[in-house]
């Protein structure tokens, strides 16, 4: 069933990315901005029905709104794990379609679930029916030979009809033989304009945009012209200030915006207590050093914590120190 508070949320939201937006990357991007939706890496639904890995869905209620992105074809065994998501706090479960790497494929899915829409949608409805929580998906366009034109509508017409009322749609195939997962993410063209021919297909669809949208005004640009929400990936993970700190301002009408800075100060008690729990402070300040792309100072920040953090006495006074290296060049007009 829709959920509200994620639907208004998904005007801006950060895409599920493996190795990347883990919980500690998401506990940061939430202290950036309030209202965007966050997504985690994507977990496989073997993994928690079979394998029983339900650390898997730790996460901490700061991240909400936050989704949990499912990979899998078997309709039983997502609706199984879907279950065990809404029991773990999740309010959104999302079904990858779209993920074109060997690994996924091997499990038949990802990407390659484009050409079975009916086995999808036989898993959206498996989903749907199991979990209050809201059921959406994530899609590319068409794979290899495939017409999109002729592929995408059908396809979204399928999941429509099974219970799914919140798409994202990234604005390229993937081709799964031949690129590498890095090369599908840029090779394949873009066609912004065929996202844009959906919502006028399926208007009662929310239909998110993913895909090379490096900036807000983009963002915005791609909301203006009748799209629901703006997915952002790789931009949002290496430039994270640029593009969440204003982001509760300028896409949800709700500031104040925020700083890098404080940032840092409220990453430190998160920090302590990663440390107490027997964590490593390279595993949160990994995800933190894009935080002052641009600015005066963030080459320092990076070397800073990328030389002291793997080091096993690190703590939180290297954050400090790091952070230290920009605020002293703060009035510098010199960018580094």
């Amino acid at each position: 069933m829709p959920n509200h508070a994620a639907t208004m949320a998904a005007r801006l939201s950060v895409a599920p990315m493996m190795d990347w937006t883990d919980r500690h990357c998401r506990y940061m991007h939430r202290l950036l901005s309030r209202r965007s939706l966050l997504y985690t890496e994507m977990v496989t639904a073997p993994a928690l029905v079979r394998g029983g890995a339900l650390h898997l869905l730790d996460h901490d209620p700061a991240e909400q709104p936050v989704a949990l992105q499912l990979g899998g074809s078997d309709p039983a065994e997502l609706a199984q794990a879907a279950r065990l998501g809404e029991k773990a706090g999740y309010p959104e479960i999302n079904l990858n379609c779209g993920c074109p790497s060997d690994r996924v494929q091997s499990g038949t899915f990802g990407a390659v679930l484009m050409r079975d829409a009916g086995l999808v949608a036989d898993c959206v409805a498996a989903m749907r029916a199991a979990v209050d929580a809201e059921i959406t998906v994530k899609c590319r366009i068409g794979v290899d030979d495939q017409i999109a034109e002729e592929v995408l509508p059908e396809f979204l017409a399928r999941i429509v009809a099974a219970g799914c009322e919140r798409v994202t749609i990234h604005a390229r195939k993937a081709w799964l033989q031949g690129l590498s997962p890095k090369e599908n993410r840029d090779i394949p063209p873009l066609n912004y304009p065929l996202v844009m021919q959906m919502k006028s297909y399926f208007p009662n669809l929310h239909i998110s945009i993913n895909g090379g949208i490096t900036t807000l005004e983009e963002a915005e640009e791609m909301l203006d012209a009748g799209l629901d929400g703006v997915m952002i990936g790789r931009a949002a993970y290496h430039q994270p200030a640029d593009i969440l700190c204003a982001a509760d301002r300028r896409i949800f009408g709700d500031g104040p915006d925020s700083t890098a800075e404080e940032a840092v100060y409220a990453m430190l008690p998160y920090i302590e207590a990663h440390l107490s729990a027997g964590g490593r402070l390279h595993q949160v300040t990994r995800h933190m050093l894009g935080l002052f792309a641009g600015r005066p100072g963030a080459r320092a920040w990076r070397r800073v914590l990328s030389e002291g953090a793997t080091k096993p006495v690190a703590g939180p006074e290297l954050v400090q120190a790091a952070l230290a290296q920009v605020t002293a060049l703060a009035p510098a007009a010199k960018a580094v």
